[in-house]
């Protein structure tokens, strides 16, 4: 069976930048271990998997150990895929999901629009383990659907954190998100993820639907520009509607292929 295969870099306008991920298109759905062997062989933080769905589309995700509930990065990216090579008259993707519902993909020019539900955040008190496999103590902590949420006084700090991935594993969550105000933007975060066989992710669309919300209510504005301070960086502009988010990037084109299993 050959199957068509994109490599797209989300939340950037240029390659070796922002999140790489797969976009692998299905007439229907494969075993579900035959789509966690093709992102294991892929080794990318995620491949999303796109079907036709009724009169738009169905996607799902997976890291190279896990399905995830909800991916941003690779929605984007999939969304890119199917606006520029097979639907480049519209401007709008719709994706059912199964556990995170509908998701929208506006395109205006060259950014992408995505609308995903907002994450509902409780303060707590931080784990030990966590804060000990984080090396550095946050000034306060949230717990959302899946994500720890830590914030920090200062970009400095969000930079100079160097996780021990191998106590953070033990840590009961789908990730860990670290953040600050920013300098030249809003706010600034990081993403750790060993849980789901990603220590650290470049840039990750699904943790500012609870850093969007946290950082409307405490810099008092609903549209924010954000960094993601990985290695390779990505620029993010989010808009905090309720109980939605609105996440605006912008993707490219790093390869176009086919596989074979």
């Amino acid at each position: 069976m050959k199957l068509k295969l994109y490599q797209i870099d989300a939340f950037t306008d240029k390659v070796f930048s922002g999140n790489p991920a797969a976009v692998c298109l299905l007439d229907k759905w494969i075993d579900v271990e035959a789509m966690q062997a093709i992102a294991s062989e892929n080794n990318l933080a995620e491949t999303a998997f796109v079907i036709p769905w009724e009169n738009h589309y169905a996607i799902r995700w997976f890291t190279p150990e896990v399905e995830v509930d909800l991916c941003g990065h690779a929605t984007l990216a999939a969304a890119f895929v199917l606006f520029k090579y097979y639907n480049p008259q519209t401007s709008l993707i719709k994706f059912e999901t199964e556990k995170s519902g509908i998701l929208t993909v506006k395109k205006s020019g060259q950014n992408l629009e995505m609308d995903f539900p907002a994450d509902h955040l409780k303060k707590v008190a931080p784990p030990n383990d966590l804060v000990n496999a984080l090396r550095a103590k946050p000034i306060d902590a949230y717990q959302g659907k899946t994500d720890y949420l830590l914030i920090y006084n200062s970009q400095y700090e969000i930079e100079k954190i160097s996780p021990d991935f191998s106590l953070l594993k033990d840590v009961e969550c789908r990730g860990v998100i670290v953040s600050s105000r920013g300098e030249e933007v809003d706010f600034v975060s990081r993403f750790f993820a060993p849980q789901v066989g990603i220590n650290e992710d470049p840039v990750t669309g699904s943790a500012h639907t609870s850093l969007t919300p946290y950082w409307a209510n405490k810099l008092n504005k609903t549209v924010m520009t954000a960094q993601q301070l990985s290695a390779r960086k990505g620029e993010l502009t989010c808009e905090w509607i309720g109980d939605r988010v609105k996440i605006i990037g912008k993707a490219v084109s790093y390869l176009v292929g086919e596989i074979e299993i």
